[in-house]
Formats: C-alpha cells, sequence, structure tokens
C-alpha cells in the first residue's frame, strides 16, 4: 500500500511539476553561456535591424545599405514608382575594384564608404580604403622648416582610391586626380552661403572668408591665413568659445589654437545670434587623471550645483556679419534665467552634405525665436526679438507648479501661425497660435502623449507628428506617426501596429521609412506613403545567427504600482537554457528617470545589462514606475517632485512581489538591484530604504549626493524654492536627501563604482557614500575605474565581468576565482 502511494505521488510530481516549494535553487553560475553573446560576438550575429534612409535632393527616391550574413547591399527606392533596386551588382563591382586598385575583393568584402550622389542622381561617387600605405609629402612644402617638417610628420595612412558609377550605363570609373573636399574641422562654423567662417580663439570670435578657409583645411598652422577678429571683450568663464574637457596640459598647448564657436546663422548669412554665459563667479570643480603621461593631469572647470548663489548668467547676443557690430537683446526676465535659441528643423534632403549650417528658426534675418526659463522652471516664455532694436515680444507663456517643459516650436509662414507643444492640461498636445500670440484653437487632445512634430505641410494646413498611449490594448509607450489639420480635424494613424515604431519622412511629406518591432520581435521595415498606405516591404532582420547561439526572445510584462491602480510595463530576460523547475534569484536593472525609465521597447542587440547578465543564472527585469517617464501624462512623469531619492522604490518592491507571486521559479529571497548614473543612485538607495528586501546592488557611477551634482538635473526633477523677500530680492532654497543620510541602514552585499575624471557625475558623490557607510562601521566593495568618464569606455567589459562576479557571489553562492578573466581573453582578437 505504501509502495502504491509512493507510486502516485511521482506520477503527479512528472506530471504536473514540482510542487510548492520543491523548485531547485540555482547553485551554478553559468559563465560559459554569458560569453557567448559578448559584444565582439554579437558583431558578428547581428548586422542591420533597421533601414537607415538618404532622401536625395532632386526627386521623391531615397538610398540605404542593408547588412546580413549574407553581406551588405545598398539599394535605391523609387517611392513613385514602387521600385526597389540594388545601386550596384556586389560581384561585378568587387571585379572591378580589384582590376583598379590591385587589392582583391569580393561579394562579401566591400570596403566602400561615403556614397554620394553626383551628376544630377545619374551617377554616385564613392571612396575605397586600400591596403596600399602613403604617406604626405612634407618635403615639397618650401614654407617650412626642417624641424616642422619633421614635427608635423604622420604616419602613414592608408591609401584611398575615389570612384565613379554610372546608374544607367553601370560604368565604373577610377577617378585619377580626384580631389576629395576635406572634412569640416570642428571649430568652423560656415554660413549657409558658404562664404564666412566664424570660430573662437582666445576667448574671442574671428572669422575668415572662404579662401583662407580653404589654405586652413590644406594646413592649419600656414601663416598666410589672414583671420579678422570679430570681438574683443572675451576672457576666460565668459568666452566666446567652448573649451571644457581641458585638462591644465591640454590648456597651455591648446591656448593659440581656434576653437568651436556654437552660433545659429540667420538663413540670409548675414547675422549670427549666440548665448554667451558668464560663469566667472561659479565655483571650480576639479578631475585628476592619475594614469595621464608623463604625470597626472588636473582638468579644472565650472560646475554649478544645486541652490549654490553664484549662478551663471546667461545672455543673448545678436552680431550683424557686415557691420560687425553687437547687439545684446533685451531677453532679462528671471533671475539666473536660462536662454535657448530655437533652430530650424534640419531637411532631410541635407544629410549628406559636406557640411549642414545651423540656422535659425525665422526665415529671414530681422527675428530671432528663443525661450527663456526661469531657475526653478516653473516659468517658460517663448519670445520673438528684433535683430536690429534688440526688443523682445512674448508670445506664449508656459505656468505650472512643478517644472515646464517645451519641444521645438513649428513655424508655419515664417511666423503668421505657430504650432507649440505643451502639457498644460495634464497631456502634451499641440496647439495653433497666431503670429502675434494669441492661440487659435487646440489641435490635439485627449488621454495621450504628443511626441514631437515631424514635418508641417504649410499648404494642405496638415501637422505630421509622433505620439503614443493612444491606441488601445497596446503597450502605452509604442509611439506612431499622426497626421492631424491644423484645426484638429481629420487626426489619423498612419503606422497601424502593435510596435514600436521609428519613422523617416521626406521633406515633401509625401512618403515615410517605417522601422518597427518589439523586444519579442523581428526588426521590420516598410515603404509608406503619407496617407498611411503600404507601398513596400523593404527589409526584415535576418536573427539567424543569433537564434543558433541561442538567443531567445525576453518577455514583457504589466503590474500594477504600489498604489494598486497605475499600470507599469516591464520586460523581464531569462537564461536561454532557462529551466522552469528551477528557483531563480533575480535582478532589476533601473533607472528612476524622470527623462526615461530604461525599459526597452524595440529590439536591441545591446544585451549586456539585460539578455546577458541573465545567462549566468538569473532572472533580470526592467520595469517603469511613477514618476519615471515623460511618455505618460504629467502627473505620472512629476510623480517624483519634491521626494527625488525614494519616489521610484516603492514601484520597484512591488513590480519583484507581483512577478514573484506570478512566477513561482522566482526566489523573491534573493533580490538584486543595480543600474548606472542615476541609476547608481537608484539601486543604492534601494539597499538601504529596503534593507530587508533587496540583497545585492551594484551602483556604478550614482549621483548618491544630488547636492553635489549639477543643477540643471537636481533643481529641475526635484524642485527648487525661490523666495522673494520684502525688499524684492530673490533667492533659492534647496534641500534634498542623499543615500549618505541613510548609510547605516545598510545590511546587504553592495559594490559601488566610479570614473576617476567623471566631470558629469563626479566622483565625490561616491566617495562621500563611501565615507558615511565607512563611518557607520559597514563592510562594502568600492572599485574605481582609471582614466574614466562618465561611461567606462573600453573598460565596459571588464566592468561587466566586475559586476556579474559580484552577483554570482552573492545571489548564486559561485563566482569564478581565476585572477584572469578567461572570458575576456578568450575574445582577444590577434592584430
Amino acid at each position: 500500500m505504501r509502495k502504491l502511494l509512493i507510486s502516485v505521488i511521482a506520477i503527479v510530481c512528472i506530471s504536473t511539476g514540482p510542487l510548492l516549494g520543491q523548485y531547485a535553487e540555482i547553485s551554478k553560475a553559468n559563465y560559459s553561456l554569458a560569453s557567448r553573446f559578448s559584444p565582439a560576438k554579437i558583431e558578428k550575429m547581428v548586422f542591420s535591424t533597421s533601414v537607415d534612409a538618404h532622401w536625395l535632393k532632386l526627386s521623391e527616391r531615397f538610398w540605404y545599405s542593408y547588412e546580413t550574413p549574407n553581406g551588405k547591399v545598398f539599394f535605391i527606392v523609387d517611392p513613385v514608382r514602387k521600385a526597389k533596386n540594388q545601386i550596384f551588382d556586389n560581384v561585378k563591382m568587387a571585379a572591378e575594384l580589384t582590376r583598379h586598385t590591385k587589392d582583391p575583393y569580393d561579394a562579401l568584402h566591400l570596403p566602400i564608404d561615403r556614397i554620394k550622389f553626383v551628376n544630377d542622381e545619374k551617377a554616385i561617387q564613392f571612396e575605397v580604403i586600400s591596403t596600399q600605405e602613403e604617406e604626405k609629402n612634407e618635403e615639397a612644402d618650401t614654407t617650412k622648416t626642417e624641424k616642422e617638417k619633421s614635427e608635423k610628420k604622420k604616419k602613414p595612412e592608408k591609401k584611398k582610391f575615389y570612384f565613379q558609377f554610372n546608374l544607367s550605363t553601370r560604368a565604373l570609373t577610377m577617378l585619377e586626380d580626384y580631389e576629395k573636399p576635406k572634412d569640416k574641422p570642428r571649430w568652423a562654423s560656415i554660413s549657409p552661403d558658404g562664404e564666412t567662417i566664424l570660430f573662437a580663439k582666445q576667448h574671442n570670435f574671428y572669422w575668415m572668408d572662404k579662401e583662407n578657409y580653404q589654405k586652413a583645411l590644406e594646413d592649419e598652422e600656414d601663416s598666410t591665413i589672414v583671420e579678422h577678429q570679430l570681438t574683443t571683450d572675451g576672457e576666460e568663464y565668459y568666452s566666446y568659445g567652448y573649451g571644457r574637457g581641458e585638462t591644465n596640459v591640454d590648456k597651455e598647448k591648446n591656448k593659440d589654437k581656434r576653437k568651436p564657436g556654437y552660433v545659429i546663422w540667420s538663413p540670409d548669412s548675414k547675422k549670427i545670434a549666440l548665448t554667451r554665459s558668464d560663469s566667472r563667479e561659479v565655483k571650480d570643480l576639479w578631475v585628476i587623471n592619475s594614469i595621464a603621461e608623463p604625470r597626472p593631469t588636473l582638468e579644472t572647470y565650472k560646475y554649478h550645483m544645486p541652490g549654490e548663489e553664484e549662478s551663471p548668467q546667461t545672455e543673448l547676443l545678436v552680431i550683424d556679419m557686415t557691420t560687425k557690430e553687437s547687439l545684446k537683446v533685451k531677453a532679462e526676465e528671471f533671475k539666473d534665467q536660462t536662454i535657448s535659441i530655437l533652430s530650424a528643423p534640419g531637411l532631410a534632403k541635407n544629410r549628406d552634405d559636406d557640411y549642414t549650417p545651423r540656422v535659425w528658426l525665422a526665415k529671414t534675418a530681422d527675428k530671432l525665436y528663443f525661450a527663456r526659463t526661469s531657475r526653478d522652471l516653473k516659468r517658460i516664455d517663448v519670445c520673438v526679438a528684433n535683430t536690429t532694436t534688440g526688443e523682445v515680444s512674448i508670445i506664449i507663456e508656459e505656468r505650472l507648479n512643478t517644472y515646464v517643459e517645451t519641444r521645438p516650436l513649428g513655424l508655419v509662414n515664417n511666423g503668421q501661425e505657430l504650432i507649440h507643444w505643451s502639457e498644460r492640461d495634464g497631456w502634451a498636445h499641440f496647439y495653433l497660435y497666431d503670429g502675434n500670440g494669441k492661440m487659435k484653437n487646440q489641435i490635439t487632445s485627449g488621454p495621450y502623449h504628443c511626441e514631437r512634430i515631424i514635418r508641417i505641410d504649410e499648404q494642405n494646413r496638415t501637422l505630421f507628428f509622433t505620439a503614443n498611449a493612444r491606441e488601445s490594448n497596446e503597450d502605452p509607450y509604442f509611439l506612431h506617426l499622426y497626421r492631424v489639420n491644423f484645426d484638429g480635424s481629420g487626426l489619423k494613424l498612419l503606422n497601424r501596429g502593435n510596435c514600436n515604431h521609428n519613422v523617416s519622412m521626406n521633406d515633401a511629406h509625401t512618403y515615410f521609412v517605417n522601422n518597427y518591432s518589439r523586444v519579442n520581435t523581428t526588426p521590420k521595415s516598410e515603404l509608406r506613403d503619407n496617407q498611411g498606405n503600404v507601398l513596400m516591404s523593404l527589409e526584415t532582420a535576418d536573427l539567424s545567427l543569433l537564434y543558433e547561439a541561442g538567443y531567445k526572445f525576453p518577455e514583457p510584462y504589466k503590474v500594477k504600482a504600489d498604489d494598486g491602480l497605475t499600470d507599469l510595463y516591464g520586460v523581464m530576460y531569462k537564461p536561454f537554457d532557462f529551466d522552469s523547475t528551477k528557483k531563480y534569484p533575480i535582478i532589476a536593472y533601473v533607472y528612476p528617470g524622470p527623462q526615461t525609465e530604461a525599459v526597452n521597447k524595440s529590439f536591441s542587440v545591446r544585451m549586456d545589462r539585460l539578455d546577458r547578465q541573465a545567462q549566468f543564472g538569473f532572472i533580470v527585469i526592467t520595469v517603469g514606475n511613477r514618476g519615471g517617464h515623460p511618455g505618460r501624462s504629467k502627473w505620472y512623469h512629476n510623480y517624483g517632485y519634491g521626494n527625488l531619492r525614494d519616489y521610484g522604490l516603492a514601484d520597484k518592491k512591488a513590480a519583484i512581489e507581483q512577478l514573484s507571486d506570478r512566477f513561482p521559479f522566482i526566489n523573491i529571497d534573493k533580490v538584486g538591484i543595480f543600474g548606472h548614473s542615476g541609476g547608481g543612485f537608484m539601486s543604492t538607495a534601494a539597499l538601504l530604504v529596503y534593507p530587508d528586501f533587496f540583497k545585492v546592488a551594484v551602483s556604478s557611477s550614482g549621483n548618491h549626493e544630488n547636492n553635489v551634482y549639477n543643477r540643471w538635473w537636481s533643481e529641475k526633477h526635484h524642485g527648487v524654492k525661490e523666495v522673494v523677500d520684502d525688499d524684492g530680492n530673490i533667492t533659492f532654497e534647496y534641500d534634498i536627501k542623499k543615500n549618505s543620510e541613510i548609510a547605516k541602514n545598510l545590511k546587504g552585499h553592495l559594490l559601488i563604482t566610479t570614473g576617476d575624471i567623471d566631470n558629469n557625475v563626479h566622483p565625490a558623490g561616491t566617495i562621500r557614500l563611501a565615507n558615511a557607510l565607512i563611518k557607520a562601521n559597514k563592510r562594502f566593495d568600492f572599485f574605481v575605474f582609471p582614466g574614466q568618464r562618465h561611461g567606462y569606455g573600453n573598460m565596459n567589459e571588464y566592468f561587466f565581468w566586475l559586476r556579474s562576479d559580484y552577483f554570482c557571489e552573492h545571489l548564486i553562492g559561485d563566482s569564478a576565482d581565476n585572477v584572469e578573466i578567461i572570458e575576456m581573453n578568450r575574445e582577444k582578437e590577434l592584430k
């Protein structure tokens, strides 16, 4: 009888799976599976995942390249004829290039670069990098001494060949005497007509004409170059140039060199506008690069921390390039305000130009549109300035009790009408104004979020824009393209489909390329017209090699926030060898926002933080939180206003608890959390606010002390109070909770990291946290990346294995103990 009972129980277990509480815990970390999906390997498995359209100037056509495991192919598409053709045959092209260059090529390995359409779009030009080396002939330059030639002599470069291919005759011609236009140097701001080149030097503006610019392109140190000084009152930290990121060594070396000026031109090239910041009273901050050669270097820069009185003071200037006279626009309104000049939207057809000038929004030189924002960010004025008198008119005012945000202004018929983006009714929508600032009507409305203007059809009075959260039964973050009439009628969805969509529309707003996917679908691309009709399918990404390696899509999910009402959306990443009979530790990858939630919506090959991290034997999740994303209601986005440390933590905890109830393979007793920057700050806060729930955290480059992080982010999202005394004097009050204040709560395992020359989130934030933990007699781990800024650059792969070791050791109980990271050594390529 007893034997029979045992048999029955066994049958039940086999047929229904493990009984409650009998899931075997993961005890072995799978390093080999994680190493199978390194960035170096992924690059050889997945190639193109979207169509990057290059729209042409003289027709409705566009070209693009698309790469799969079968090679890269170049296509040209004619939407009018609904035709897609290869620009050239790869096999024939490889043979022709081999004949011309004497370097062997085949159809899979064509080093074609920098395609440009020429001869009224009847031919293309491109370059090919040879295996041959060539040296610049300095000996022929009689203007330089032997010492100067020796100092300037460069290492040999790979020879480049230039070709032209006729699209009709299919003839390939090598351009023997072709002189490729020199790349625009970083310091040059070129006028729209190409006649004037502006730059900064020794803190002032200078300009040169086209002829002298050509000399500078050949040799920046040519002593015959004629420069003209435009301003004379520039000085360090009240400069017309830009020098951030320079060390004490760089400053001395570059003090007389040309630097970027960052101006914006009037369309007729007659005037420039700029914002000039006086930071002389702003306090200094420093980082030291200890591994610089031959000795450490010091970088000194101005850094305004939240609540500090010494704020940068911004002024708006217009300079007439004909008279060379400077005009200060009468833009003062708010204490410690910021000013941003509104620029014209870029044209799709210009993307392959040798240079694209920055042009202001108005189509004439007499007026300049700009926005000014109060320091507490509760007030924004959209203004227009008279560029002759400097007088300013307010067109649109935005006021809220939290921070106000804007998007680029849409101009209709050079300002006779304006299309303005606003969250004034709690959702982001578009509003139509006349040129004097009188609102004519609200264009869009309802409980959804309008993201940005794509194109404006002035003739048909139609707006094309992207938006999300309007379509039912979809993830509300999925973006779509819509069209609507200026009066709000005729709203139409143009790219239906339960996916996240990314569009590229031509300047004539007649066609657009639609790239779409979800985290759990293969990316696809198609061509549609401006009515939303599908004209042709373009591409489907080839993920075959990824599947062969064992890849499996992650799983989207929905849970409730800690209030039990608000829907939160996330993604779950499982090990590709997932076993439903086992119990896995769970790790949350977090970013608190408020500018994003770092929850993928489209398929991505960037796997290190998510897919790849799961392969050791973890369930890795991402999930939103109230206050975490601007793409929903204003209430949702501003939920954390005034509580920037703790606002998202309850939602992360609630999400993990719900997933644990839903999925018995999640081990709720082994919860890890990690994140970078704001995520580093949040992951440590989680360990300290909920020390009995979160057991392990890896926090990289975290702004743990937001009182020593920059004013712009912290004062905006947390809030700063403007105080006016009886005499009208204005001061600002700021206070925020810090991770160091609750360091005594630490119970779990904590690894904190930073780059030692991070000039964004200063290492001081991490070091102050370490100081508080030491004073609280806590054991923790601290790692510094030498010579690294906010991102860890070429040390990112090392950080992946460092982070993974930490989670494996403390959540699985098994980690690598070799001195060498053998998985990284295997990835080293032969040189």
